[in-house]
């Protein structure tokens, strides 16, 4: 059964995308993609196209404080002053971590590290790691991916005697720490391109300038833009401004890395023979493996693993991050089925009812904690509400929450602060730790910010969308030019398509589990593998539905092809079928059967010796003949209407003598060509536009087929289902015959005709 999903589509903007495509010389298709970005404007589409001719500010301009973090870090590291960083157990604090460390160590620079543990501290520099540092007589500290809300530990730095430099990217408290200096995204321009950097990207920033400094960037160039680029993909930082710049260059460069763990984990991830990597790679290849390290595992593993010279060690670490990947996928499943198991449960029994709670909150005693932001992650992919997941240990709960568009997750534990131990986080994510006796009362502040925040209808998973496209559009040109977009990530998301009235041809489960779907889908324009991941439970999917998808590169047996990766699935409408009915008329002409051998001489005869005027209707009439031709003219009243050949269809018959009124109808008799089946499928492929109503009349008089002919193969084509269903029961007998049954219709006589005019 599919479920029911919010599918929100772009609105089009032909004009303006056909403008666009002529200007660069892009298909439509990749200008309303664009459109749909943000990019209206030429100079924007053209900076996008070309990142690499982007004229970025400096960064010494743009960062208030990053003339004195270099000036404070270059003497430490000319002195001998001994350094430590603090860094953080995610992707973009370990990579942070580990960039920082190359830069410093290769400069000559005194320097260590600690991060703090998942487990039993958290995120974030504490007072235990200053007071440790400064045992180790440490002078300056260092903090990446963190350290901007943590006033207490450093203000306990500073009157310890230490330097403090913070370079984090998170939002800003209501009181800055007192450190030396401080680089955060958040304290630059709202317009500058540097506003999208995560923590990696700002230790880039820094790392940069020092390079730059002691006149080393020609050989740290390349690898600090390696960590640089793994950790703002991993981190899923916007990939914007310049991180779009930056990303795309780091792509070039990872493949032919000298990092040997970065090979290494390149290899480990299945990547290995790859001369390109897109940023899906590396947030399904490589990211996950250093994530599920800071999960539920010692974080330096990774520090070692990407700042290691040694091949064995490299090899040595991503094994370990390879192992503890594969726990963490098994953790994740398991917590998973457990939580689906409770929520299903809840639903049926009536304990739980989404439209009107609007949130989820659920959790289990000894959960690991370090993996459920992940299942927070699946839980609200597959309900689409708000979800606040959570383990308990020792009777204390610490959770991870995810959120949708309509809802800000920091505002909702704000609303709720008052029972928590602490919390965090931001408009889609967050986390918290509490008592377990509140957890009934953190449902209840829950449900009440929910109801006020969220309607009932935005409690489906949603689905954005870019544009319509029929299959035959997706080719492998398309999916090349669709490179184009690349880097693709949040904020420059990959292109989602969708097509009408899709037939499914065949589906089947896949994967090891059986949680994946394999779909062949045809549109009527062409035929195409889709992939459906972890929906098999939806089976058996309908014969036609309306289908949302990105566009993937195959590759099997050395062929590459286009395939679907298919993101949302619905029972598909039926096409919008116009068949107006002609106005009453009340039939009081005289029928001439003019049927003979010679019907151009008949017809000459009729035209000459009749009176009044005249008009000559059918397939391919002969001309010259001093009569109208098919269409009535304005104002015109006809005394004589003469068929040639019949309409298409009884009911083309009724319009045509309701317009007309003729006081004679002379039938001449003449057939109409056959249309071979196959030759109506290749027109009908040519002039379907499933986005709009289909015109049945006026698309059955330029074929010169009858209805019921154009809605079988319509039908047959996948473009419509069961059209039978969709006509009212009296107007099918006058929508004519199959192709076959054309003759008969055609051969017909004046008698049979007056009996279709009933």
């Amino acid at each position: 059964m599919l479920p029911k999903q919010r599918w929100q589509i772009a609105p089009a903007s032909p004009e303006a995308a056909h403008r666009l495509a002529e200007q660069f010389r892009i298909t439509p298709l990749l200008a309303q993609v664009m459109l749909n970005r943000g990019l209206t404007s030429q100079e924007a589409a053209a900076h996008f196209l070309a990142p690499e001719t982007w004229m970025l500010p400096d960064p010494i301009d743009a960062f208030p404080d990053l003339a004195k973090a270099l000036d404070r870090l270059a003497t430490a590291i000319e002195n001998g002053v001994q350094i430590a960083i603090c860094g953080d157990y995610d992707c973009d604090g370990m990579t942070s971590t580990a960039l920082l460390l190359r830069a410093i160590r290769s400069m000559g620079g005194k320097i260590d590290y600690a991060i703090p543990s998942r487990m039993h501290e958290g995120y974030g520099i504490n007072r235990r790691i200053v007071e440790e540092f400064h045992d180790q007589g440490i002078g300056l500290i260092l903090t990446v991916d963190n350290g901007i809300s943590a006033y207490e530990p450093i203000a306990r730095a500073v009157a310890l005697g230490m330097r403090v430099i913070i370079t984090d990217h998170h939002d800003l408290p209501e009181k800055l720490p007192p450190a030396d200096a401080i680089l955060n995204p958040k304290l630059i321009a709202l317009e500058s391109p540097y506003r999208s950097l995560a923590g990696v990207g700002v230790a880039y920033v820094l790392a940069n300038a020092l390079a730059q400094h002691f006149g080393r960037t020609a050989d740290l160039a390349d690898s600090l833009l390696e960590l640089y680029t793994l950790g703002t993909i991993a981190d899923l930082a916007p990939l914007v401004g310049v991180n779009r710049v930056w990303v795309t260059q780091g792509l070039a460069c990872l493949p032919k890395s000298q990092n040997p763990g970065i090979r290494a984990l390149i290899q480990s991830s299945g990547q290995g023979d790859r001369a390109d990597l897109k940023p899906e790679a590396i947030g399904f290849g490589l990211g996950p493996r250093i994530n599920a390290i800071g999960r539920i595992a010692d974080p330096q593993i990774v520090i070692e693993l990407l700042t290691t010279d040694d091949d064995a060690v490299a090899a040595e670490r991503a094994a370990q991050c390879e192992q503890y990947n594969v726990e963490r996928q098994e953790l994740c499943r398991t917590i998973e089925e457990e939580a689906v198991h409770l929520v299903e449960a809840w639903i049926a029994s009536g304990d739980l009812d989404l439209l009107e709670e609007r949130v989820l909150l659920v959790g289990k005693q000894d959960w690991h904690h370090g993996v459920i932001g992940i299942v927070a992650s699946r839980l609200k992919e597959r309900y689409g509400a708000p979800v606040f997941i959570y383990a308990v240990e020792a009777g204390k709960a610490r959770g991870s929450a995810r959120g949708i568009p309509e809802f800000h997750i920091y505002e909702a534990l704000h609303h709720c602060g008052s029972l928590f131990l602490g919390f965090g986080g931001h408009p889609m994510a967050g986390g918290f730790s509490m008592d377990a006796e509140n957890l009934p009362a953190l449902r209840l502040g829950l449900r009440e910010f929910a109801r006020t925040h969220l309607s009932a209808e935005q409690i489906a998973p949603l689905i954005e969308i870019d544009a319509y496209a029929t299959f035959a559009e997706l080719d492998l040109k398309m999916l090349r030019e669709m490179d184009r977009l690349q880097p693709c990530g949040l904020g420059n998301g990959e292109p989602v398509f969708w097509t009408a009235n899709v037939r499914v041809v065949n589906q089947k489960a896949m994967g090891k589990t059986g949680t994946h779907l394999n779909l062949n889908l045809d549109d009527g324009t062409a035929n195409r593998r889709g992939v459906a991941w972890r929906v098999a439970e939806w089976m058996p999917l309908p014969e036609y539905i309306d289908v949302a998808y990105t566009l993937k590169a195959n590759t099997w047996k050395g062929r590459i092809s286009a395939e679907l990766e298919v993101v949302g699935i619905r029972p598909a409408s039926p096409a919008l079928l116009e068949i107006p009915m002609p106005r009453p008329w009340e039939n009081s002409a005289t029928w001439h059967d003019c049927q003979s051998d010679d019907a151009l001489a008949t017809l000459k005869n009729l035209v000459s010796t009749t009176e009044g005027s005249t008009l000559l209707y059918g397939y391919n009439p002969p001309s010259g003949l001093p009569v109208h031709y098919d269409r009535p003219q304005v104002q015109t009243v006809y005394t004589h209407l003469m068929l040639w050949t019949l309409p298409p269809s009884p009911l083309h018959l009724q319009w045509l003598l309701s317009v007309v009124q003729p006081r004679h109808i002379y039938l001449i008799g003449q057939l109409a060509p056959e249309m071979h089946p196959w030759t109506l499928r290749d027109h009908l492929r040519a002039i379907y536009a499933p986005t709009e109503p289909i015109p049945v009349l006026l698309l059955c008089q330029q074929q010169w087929i009858s209805p019921r002919a154009l809605l079988d193969g319509l039908q047959d084509l996948g473009y419509i289902p069961h059209w039978p269903s969709l006509v009212k029961e009296g107007v099918q007998p006058l929508l004519g015959f199959p192709l076959l049954g054309l003759p008969d219709w055609y051969s017909s006589h004046s008698r049979d005709l007056q009996r279709f005019w009933g």
